[in-house]
């Protein structure tokens, strides 16, 4: 690996990094998780008549699903504001919204805990809103440079709670808050400790409602975050950081991150095909949303890669969901250019999706990986079938995407598995046009 592609941090030793770490909110996972809320708020010591905001979208209003999250929470003992004008995909003015409604309603202070409900839009708007509220300013100071002012979170100790509704994006555990800054067509990341909620809250029965398209795309968010942190480079890959406080937020995989990768991709692969058919099957649910989630700490660990680095130019410009655009990126990134960096873990990949590798080569093998994850997504009946159909992308367009992916998203390029130029995202692109015909 390249000097420049192992430097973890700006202050370094010349060797190699010995020491990983794991870092996650409290979680709670299960049918009937919502009642315990306000003992989780408790356990983290808000006292009764706390003023809370739960931060959320109007689908889930209408659904009835944020009144049950607030009626828990009132018959704890609190008081509790709605905040339900999320958008999808949020950019810096919509977080922007949300912190104007609570230094309307709290002034500076803001809420005594908060709680992020819903996809992985409302989670990161509660994780931005609660950052920013404690630490002052606006969103755009936390952002790196030079899109943004590059300044440190320093303070978290406002409770925050997370509720995903989908099994997908991982929110819920991530260190890290995505943001579309519309007027360089791209997204930014807030990354820091101070971003992570306190807790994780799963209740995999406010799953059942959404619809099989979501439920397709929100999967396939997931399990590339599973298979990008099952096959990205090694914590050891890195140099050294000499403040553990500089370790990278993306620190390469794990033999625990492989543990939770491995039983992601088996929880995933296996149930996905069902609730997309039969989404009141609350055990598969339940596996989905387990799988989300053991997804997430592998993949949000160890690090998103090349296919997700794709995916933020596409979503910017395009305003494609993220889920599909991960579905018609992963094909031709994470599983066909990445696959030679490691045959041996591909082939292996291949079989955790459910692909027969009998009497194959370990390359033929590894090749089979990419086949059948689209013969998931052919099955699914519900996914595009490349950049072409999902946003009308042809040729045309492959120059800018590969410039921006380049140019804007050198934090996930680095923890790649195999070195990527722009000439190379450009022929990439070009593969994940037509999936299939």
């Amino acid at each position: 690996m390249s000097y420049e592609r192992s430097v973890s941090a700006p202050d370094h030793r010349f060797e190699p990094e010995t020491v990983w770490n794991l870092q996650m909110p409290e979680i709670r996972f299960g049918r009937g998780a919502v009642e315990e809320l306000g003992f989780q708020f408790h356990d983290l010591g808000v006292e009764d008549g706390a003023h809370g905001l739960v931060v959320t979208d109007e689908t889930l209003t209408d659904l009835g699903h944020a009144d049950r999250v607030r009626e828990h929470l009132v018959d704890a003992g609190f008081d509790v504001d709605v905040y339900d004008d999320c958008e999808r995909e949020p950019s810096l003015e919509a977080v922007g919204e949300c912190l104007s409604f609570v230094r309307d309603e709290k002034g500076e202070a803001g809420y005594d805990f908060y709680v992020g409900f819903g996809g992985g839009s409302c989670l990161d708007t509660a994780k931005v809103t609660r950052a920013v509220m404690e630490n002052g300013g606006e969103p755009l100071d936390y952002v790196a440079e030079p899109t943004g002012k590059g300044k440190a979170l320093t303070q978290s100790n406002v409770p925050l709670v997370l509720m995903p509704t989908t099994a997908g994006t991982g929110a819920e555990t991530s260190p890290v808050a995505i943001l579309s800054v519309e007027e360089k067509e791209t997204k930014e990341g807030i990354s820091s400790n101070h971003v992570r909620a306190d807790a994780a809250v799963l209740d995999p029965t406010f799953t059942t409602t959404l619809p099989p398209d979501i439920t397709a795309k929100t999967a396939m968010d997931a399990l590339g975050h599973a298979i990008e942190g099952y096959t990205t480079h090694q914590f050891d890959d890195l140099l050294r950081a000499d403040d553990p406080a500089s370790r990278p937020t993306y620190a390469g995989r794990t033999p625990i991150t492989d543990q939770f990768s491995e039983a992601a991709i088996s929880l995933l692969s296996s149930n996905v095909r069902q609730v997309v058919n039969n989404g009141d099957d609350i055990e598969a649910r339940s596996a989905m949303l387990q799988g989300a989630l053991f997804g997430a700490i592998a993949g949000l660990t160890a690090g998103a890669t090349l296919c997700h680095a794709m995916a933020y130019p596409v979503g910017n410009r395009y305003h494609t969901f993220h889920g599909e655009t991960i579905a018609v990126l992963t094909p031709a990134s994470t599983l066909g250019y990445n696959a030679a960096s490691d045959p041996e873990r591909f082939a292996r990949l291949a079989e955790m999706l459910g692909a027969d590798t009998t009497g194959m080569s370990q390359s033929e093998a590894a090749e089979e990986a990419k086949a059948e994850y689209i013969r998931l997504q052919q099955d699914l009946n519900v996914l595009p079938s490349g950049l072409n159909e999902l946003a009308g992308i042809t040729e045309d367009d492959l120059d800018w995407l590969a410039e921006q992916t380049t140019s804007t998203q050198k934090r996930l390029l680095r923890t790649n598995p195999r070195p990527v130029t722009t000439e190379d995202v450009h022929d990439i692109f070009a593969d994940a046009l037509y999936n299939w015909e």
